[in-house]
């Protein structure tokens, strides 16, 4: 039976209180948190059909890292340093040990960042599978620039961790009730890394490799452009890629559907992009730009197949 008491409010509310110290805004405390400055930039975004997984193997810790990393990298391509965020966990049960598990994992990881929790929901649904933690963050814009891909910018790869928390809907199809590690892998956090090399670097583009994944780089050229990504860098696609793979999906529908080994790419000058692949690891120059039709032109690890969008 759900307990609508919730013995753990003041537990929670404890931990949240203590995220407030915080250099961007002021907070004080009432019925619901006031804040006293406006955030420039917000982001939603949870964990989808992931969360199956997730609430199965009570992997809480990873699906809070990976509801961070599916809006702090969307952040990172608006250049902006997150400083508030507000969740909504919904989970198919009343756990105590589950929330309680949940906030602490997402406090310890605002703190690290000098994030601010400013308020939260907890959802019992029981006519759910799984679970979902969404979270909407605010965040400074540090540097606002245009994210535009030019011709002659050399295409720089993130490694990715694997799957990330995208594409599960078509792992369900593929794997139904089965389960590997991967599915429970947390999606890496390139914020950090990403707003210091924007520090340091004239960086013209960037996208965050999620839903849409290789497709979504059309979003930030112009008509006049064309991608042309190689398969002679050393991101290569993780086992759980090449299983799915060999599954029967063709090479379109998997760079359509999943990062295939690389999270995040970022766009600038043949230079720089030298510059910062011998000083961060798992980086590399996966292609570059070039003028076109506004194509993006993939060469497949899985095959000699090269993919056109």
């Amino acid at each position: 039976m759900y307990d609508t008491t919730k013995p753990y409010k003041k537990q929670i509310a404890d931990l949240v209180e203590k995220t407030w110290k915080n250099p961007y805004i002021s907070l004080e405390k009432d019925v619901y948190t006031i804040l006293k400055k406006k955030p420039e930039v917000d982001h939603s975004d949870g964990i989808g059909t992931k969360g199956l997984y997730h609430w199965d193997k009570r992997t809480f810790k990873n699906a809070v890292l990976d509801s961070l990393a599916m809006n702090l990298n969307d952040l990172a391509l608006m250049r902006a340093v997150p400083y508030k965020l507000q969740n909504h966990i919904i989970i198919p049960k009343d756990d105590n040990e589950a929330i309680i598990e949940i906030i602490s994992a997402l406090f310890d990881e605002c703190v690290k960042r000098n994030i601010s929790i400013t308020g939260g929901e907890t959802s019992i649904q029981n006519t759910l599978k799984g679970m979902d933690i969404g979270i909407t963050v605010s965040g400074v814009v540090e540097n606002s620039k245009p994210n535009h891909i030019v011709a002659g910018d050399a295409l720089i790869g993130f490694k990715s961790s694997g799957l990330h928390s995208n594409g599960f809907s078509k792992v369900r199809e593929i794997f139904g009730y089965g389960y590997r590690k991967e599915f429970t892998d947390p999606t890496t956090i390139y914020l950090e890394k990403i707003l210091e090399i924007d520090r340091k670097y004239d960086i013209h583009g960037m996208m965050h490799m999620t839903g849409g994944s290789y497709t979504k780089l059309k979003d930030i050229i112009s008509e006049d452009i064309d991608l042309v990504i190689n398969n002679k860098h050393k991101l290569k696609p993780q086992k759980i890629f090449k299983d799915i793979f060999a599954e029967g999906l063709s090479d379109e529908e998997m760079y359509k559907t999943f990062n295939c080994g690389i999270g995040f790419i970022i766009a600038t000058s043949p230079n720089d992009a030298k510059k910062i692949i011998a000083k961060y690891k798992q980086t590399d120059i996966i292609g570059r730009a070039k003028p076109g039709k506004g194509n993006i032109k993939v060469k497949s690890m899985f095959s000699k197949k090269t993919v056109i969008y």
